[in-house]
């Protein structure tokens, strides 16, 4: 194994062998998914807690929803297994505090996809893992490599505490956008990536934003508008892909929205149920057409290797500034960034952890030196 990855063993591993009850914190898609897995390896959790809030006495998979009291009136030592997604500060830390009192692990399931991040995961992928160690562009990017790697297989909270970043420092010393970036977000929600970009860039020539789910969509129209970007946006309600096609969308009203076939909830027993819509599929080369990109913003829930291909000849021809999310899948660490080498070998690569557990928020930057940078810049203004 590599030398900086510190596990012996995976979470599941570690769960399996625990002599401590092992309690469920949390509801939801997110606790449907792990009691999945937990049951492929035979883990059988003794209790399921919330927080006071939503903790009522009832049902959840069969257990009762408890609060931590009622656990640890019953048990002296247990081992807390997380099942939820949580960024905001106050939670965060109030979680950071439980889990330095009693033992806590975050399991990491996918967003998409069926690998789970297990020790033989890592052991049939180490050579992608070395070589994309060896092309990253500083000491930062490959200290969140080495951490998100042993917090997937770990599920210890200490490894992603260790590695964040806030988000201006990825605009400050990577990204640098300018006011007159030509901007295409891919999955770009209700227009809260183009008000970040406007945030540190103070303005943008071009959108070009891709949403597919049709309410959401109506949101960010009104967004753009208010913005005053209307007559220099094409807000397409589409999905990001490799090319035209009509897809099935789980819209889940919010960010979990997903193509259906990268949807790893469908069919689970307990889960919310999908509700299923078609949506038009296209890819960013066919919307811009021979308009100039220059940055390249894109988290579509799993989809991004499809994305990026249907990016390909404007990573060609423009060589853009991009920031993708690097989470989704289990593979999407090494997957990612040596897709786009082979695109283009002379991207410089970077990775970057925003605060967020699980390790959601994990995203990878490509660009090139700041000389090339500044001569396509001159090229593109006619300077």
């Amino acid at each position: 194994m590599l030398d900086w990855i510190l596990e012996q063993q995976d979470v599941w591993q570690r769960l399996q062998s625990c002599r401590k009850p092992v309690v469920l914190y949390g509801m939801g898609d997110g606790a449907v998914k792990i009691l999945r897995v937990m049951e492929q390896y035979g883990i059988r959790p003794a209790a399921l807690f919330a927080s006071d809030d939503f903790a009522r006495g009832n049902l959840f998979m069969g257990y009762k929803v408890e609060k931590l009291r009622d656990i640890q009136a019953r048990y002296d030592d247990f081992i807390i297994v997380m099942a939820f997604a949580v960024r905001d500060l106050p939670t965060v830390q109030r979680i950071r505090s439980l889990s330095q009192q009693i033992e806590l692990v975050a399991p990491d399931v996918p967003v998409a996809g069926i690998n789970l991040f297990t020790l033989d995961f890592v052991r049939q992928h180490e050579q992608e893992f070395a070589r994309v160690e060896s092309m990253l562009a500083d000491e930062q990017s490959k200290k969140v490599l080495h951490n998100i790697v042993n917090f997937k297989l770990s599920g210890k909270l200490d490894y992603l505490f260790d590695c964040e970043t806030p988000v201006e420092e990825a605009y400050q010393n990577i990204l640098r956008p300018t006011d007159h970036e030509h901007f295409a977000d891919l999955g770009a929600y209700r227009g809260d990536t183009i008000a970040e970009l406007l945030h540190f860039a103070g303005d943008c020539e071009r959108v070009f934003a891709f949403e597919p789910d049709e309410k959401t969509h109506k949101k960010l129209c009104l967004a753009v508008e208010q913005m005053g970007l209307a007559r220099r946006a094409t807000c397409v309600q589409m999905a990001a892909y490799s090319h035209q096609q009509t897809l099935e969308f789980d819209s889940r009203g919010g960010r979990q929205s997903a193509l259906r076939e990268e949807s790893l909830v469908t069919g689970a027993a307990g889960a919310a149920k999908p509700k299923i819509k078609l949506v038009q599929g296209q890819s960013l080369d066919n919307v811009a057409g021979e308009e100039t990109v220059t940055l390249i913003n894109m988290d579509v829930e799993g989809a991004e290797r499809q994305a990026l291909e249907g990016c390909a000849k404007i990573i060609a021809r423009d060589r853009p500034k991009m920031l993708i999310a690097a989470y989704h899948r289990s593979e999407d660490l090494f997957a990612l960034p040596l897709q786009i080498a082979a695109m283009r070998p002379d991207y410089r690569f970077y990775l970057r952890h925003y605060p967020y557990i699980p390790a959601w928020d994990t995203n990878l930057y490509g660009n090139l030196s700041s000389q090339v940078q500044q001569q396509i810049g001159k090229d593109f203004r006619g300077g």
